[in-house]
């Protein structure tokens, strides 16, 4: 484990400060004794200290006290109180992350202070295995130092994008909320297998292990998707068969206006109240 890696206090335990906690001690960039969160909610707690090891309470200027790094996990709904509550006690050496969805820098720094160190980031659920996408928009007053540390964090646990603010919204839209769209695109695919004649266990596990390996091979290659799609389909063959009743079904349309009703809820809750 490196030892630059400033001590992390998760404030809000849900299940993406889990994810993230879990997934930076499985790559040994902190351990546990270096990880604090707090959370008024006991379940969450506990799920959070079972699954981590690190201990959780519902102080959170007790979190902030001993941390760093400050992991602002809460609900959007919730981080005004939360910022009006912490602001006399943050101090020049703590840099804030705020994971919530729509939360403005602008909104950060009024909270906090314009001379509080921030980042936004947008990260995803599978950080817990490694595969993690994300991108993150650096305040006024971050440091590069800061951009650095949050940047091999984030790639600890997948990859990261550092982006424009205004951009944000879109990767929430997309890869924030994307791997719920994956997992129907899973379920529905074994459900299909399963209507041809596949088991319910191997049919899932088809799916979920095609989605992965086209996902590499996208990533690898470096290929468009469209180049890679040809090379599966045969001129009158089962892909182009498949492939004409997804289209026939509308799938480009409804991913793309996923997406879009995605992104525009995250404006929606970007805007004051």
């Amino acid at each position: 484990m490196s030892g630059d890696v400033p001590t992390i206090g998760f404030l809000g335990a849900g299940q993406m400060a889990t994810a993230l906690a879990r997934g930076w001690l499985s790559a040994e960039l902190t351990s546990p004794d270096r990880v604090r969160a707090s959370d008024p909610v006991p379940q969450a707690r506990q799920t959070f200290t079972a699954e981590t090891q690190a201990r959780a309470g519902a102080n959170n200027i007790e979190v902030l006290a001993v941390s760093e790094l400050l992991v602002l996990a809460v609900k959007p709904q919730s981080m005004p109180s939360l910022l009006a509550e912490i602001r006399p006690h943050v101090t020049p050496r703590h840099l804030i992350v705020s994971i919530a969805a729509g939360v403005t820098l602008k909104q950060l720094a009024d909270g906090l202070g314009a001379k509080s160190r921030l980042v936004r980031v947008m990260p995803n659920t599978p950080c817990l295995v490694g595969a993690s996408a994300s991108a993150y928009a650096a305040g006024e007053t971050a440091t590069e130092d800061d951009l650095r540390l949050v940047d091999r964090l984030l790639n600890a646990v997948g990859r990261a994008y550092r982006l424009p603010e205004h951009l944000l919204d879109a990767v929430t839209g997309l890869s924030g909320s994307g791997p719920a769209y994956v997992y129907v695109m899973i379920e529905a695919l074994s459900d299909g297998g399963v209507r041809v004649g596949l088991p319910r266990d191997v049919a899932t596990a088809l799916a979920a292990q095609t989605v992965l390996g086209a996902a590499q091979m996208v990533l690898q290659t470096q290929q468009h998707p469209s180049v890679l799609k040809d090379k599966v389909t045969s001129p009158g063959g089962t892909t182009i068969a498949g492939l004409h009743a997804l289209e026939r079904g509308g799938i480009r349309a409804a991913l793309i206006d996923t997406v879009e009703a995605a992104t525009q809820r995250a404006r929606e809750l970007s805007r004051p109240v």
